[in-house]
Order: structure tokens, then C-alpha cells, then sequence
């Protein structure tokens, strides 16, 4: 399918991806699509995919400013004129990678699969964890723990870090945990310094033409990262989270009446849980960037026809 010149390679769970008539660059559009559990749920967040794009390039510039070429990535420019005018504020035009067939993950506290993992286990992918830990405490040290990338609608499965090494060689294994932990770190540094605290992030990376890992896709965004208010933070209970864990939350409650493993699709969110989730987007980029969401590049109001 081809949109204005520009031909459609695919579509995730949020975003949709274009390649640009050269070959070597494409736009990835972020909708306001939300997923939980696998699946894609039928009710949009506005000003979602604004969101998710706008904190990406703004963590790209400062990966790129901190960082530099240690970790280098494929964002070229989220204000570019081969933008088409529908989708301005909402995709990026990116070198074209390819893309490794891992889920690279970061964790400083213990949340998600990697409680699960350490309460049946004591370890979170193979990285063996003090006893006695609880939802929520700060790990000595953050820890890589990759995951195999599942097709839609298939499920992610964390992995010890051997298979990345039979999956993609020693080097370029060494190099994915070097850089994921580099940018862990450096992230966690900065939602610090404005009153968070990271949990863990998932990252991806793929080869250029050079054959350089490259950092792709989006990076530290409520979608890919656990994001605490740090005042509000107490290990042993689930703390507030920017992101989509309210509508986690939610499915999972009494006044869903789903049943995640009954293989019947999620119902829609309510009006109140989707301006809930919403205004934690917001306010998540907000206060990590410092800027507002307004004065980012407004988009056409016409939703584009997504594949």
C-alpha cells in the first residue's frame, strides 16, 4: 500500500511504518492506539501517539548530547517537510535500520515479569537477586534482562542472556547490554533530577549499513518504561505509575469483566480511565521535558485513515 509516495511496510501494536521513496529513510507514525496484555485495545488515548513521538526525540537529543556516539540512533528529525501535514507532531523520519530480534530491557526496581520471574525463581532472567525482595525495591545494581520480540498478539518471554548470545553472537550481545544499561542510566539520571524515579525500559536496536548498533524505534516513553512519582515510592506496594498501567489496572478489576485468559478481546475503557491515562501521558512528558505539549507542532485534526 503506498500513501503520498510513501509505501507501507507494516503496522505494530501503536505505531505504523513507512518507507520513503529513497530506500533509506521512514516514518514511523505512533497513533493513539494502546495495548495491554497482547492485545490492541479498541478505545484510542488522545494525544497519545503526540506524546509518545514528542518524548522521543526529545530523549534522542539528549542520548545524543550525553551520550553521544557510544550509543548512537536512528532519529533523524520529528520536523521535517517529508512529514506529510496529517501526521506532523506524531511520526519521526528515521535512517532505516535492521532490526534485532531482541527486546532489550533495563530494570533498577522490581516490577512486572521481573517480579514475576523473581518470585517463582529468585532471578529475573538468569541474573540471580538477594532474597527477601518486594514489589517495588531498588535492585543493587540495574540489571539487563532481555526478552525474545513476539509477533502481534503473540507474547514477549524474558530470556537469559546466553540465548541473545546464540541469537545474535557474543560481540553484539556484549554490545546490547553496554548500551542498554548506558541509557537506563542516563535516563535515570535525568527523571531524577525532575521527581522520578525509572523502573525499568525496554529498548530496541538494530545494524545500519555500516554495520553499527544503532538504537531504534522509541525510546523512554510511558509505552516502553515504568515511570514513579520518587515522593510516592514506598517498596512493598504498587506505586502510581506514568503510563499505561491504569488501564492495566483496570482490565484486570471487577468492573472490566474480562477474563485476559478466556481469548475474548478486551472491552472498551471508559470515558474516565481513558482521561485518566491520558493526563498521566501528558503530564509525564511535561514534566520530564519541561515543555508543554502545546508547543509541539500541532497536527492535522483529521485523524489519518491508519492501515
Amino acid at each position: 500500500m503506498t500513501t503520498g509516495g510513501l509505501l507501507h511496510l507494516g503496522s505494530g501494536k501503536v505505531r505504523d511504518v513507512y518507507s520513503l521513496p529513497d530506500g533509506v529513510h521512514l516514518l514511523l507514525v505512533a497513533s493513539d492506539r494502546v495495548s495491554a496484555y497482547d492485545a490492541v485495545l479498541p478505545t484510542p488515548i488522545p494525544d497519545k501517539g503526540r506524546v509518545l513521538t514528542a518524548m522521543s526525540v526529545w530523549w534522542f537529543g539528549v542520548l545524543a548530547e550525553r551520550l553521544g556516539a557510544s550509543v548512537p540512533h536512528h532519529l533523524v528529525s520529528g520536523d521535517d517537510p517529508r512529514i506529510p501535514p496529517a501526521w506532523r507532531g506524531r511520526a519521526m523520519l528515521c535512517r532505516r535500520l535492521s532490526m534485532l530480534p531482541v527486546e532489550c530491557v533495563a530494570r533498577g526496581y522490581l516490577a512486572g515479569s521481573g517480579l514475576a520471574d523473581y518470585r517463582r525463581t529468585g532471578s529475573v532472567c538468569g541474573v540471580r537477586l538477594p532474597p527477601g525482595l518486594v514489589e517495588g525495591d531498588r535492585l543493587p545494581e540495574p540489571v539487563f534482562t532481555p526478552a525474545t520480540k513476539a509477533a502481534r498478539g503473540e507474547h514477549d518471554e524474558n530470556v537469559p542472556y546466553q540465548a541473545v548470545v546464540a541469537a545474535v553472537g557474543v560481540d553484539t550481545a556484549d554490545r546490547l547490554r553496554e548500551a542498554t544499561l548506558a541509557v537506563y542510566r542516563l535516563g535515570a539520571e535525568v527523571a531524577a533530577e525532575r521527581g522520578f524515579l525509572l523502573a525499568d525500559t525496554k529498548l530496541e536496536f538494530g545494524v545500519d549499513t555500516s554495520g553499527t548498533v544503532t538504537l531504534g524505534d522509541e525510546v523512554l516513553t510511558p509505552d516502553s518504561s515504568r515511570f514513579w512519582p520518587a515522593d510516592r515510592w514506598q517498596p512493598g506496594r504498587p506505586p502510581p505509575s506514568y503510563d499505561k498501567q491504569y488501564v492495566r489496572d483496570w482490565l484486570t478489576s471487577p468492573a472490566a469483566e474480562w477474563d485476559r485468559a478466556s481469548g475474548a478481546p478486551p472491552p472498551p475503557l471508559p470515558a474516565e480511565v481513558v482521561r485518566r491515562t491520558r493526563e498521566r501521558y501528558v503530564e509525564a512528558y511535561e514534566r520530564l521535558t519541561g515543555l508543554r505539549l502545546a508547543n509541539w507542532p500541532e497536527p492535522d485534526q483529521t485523524e489519518p485513515d491508519w492501515p
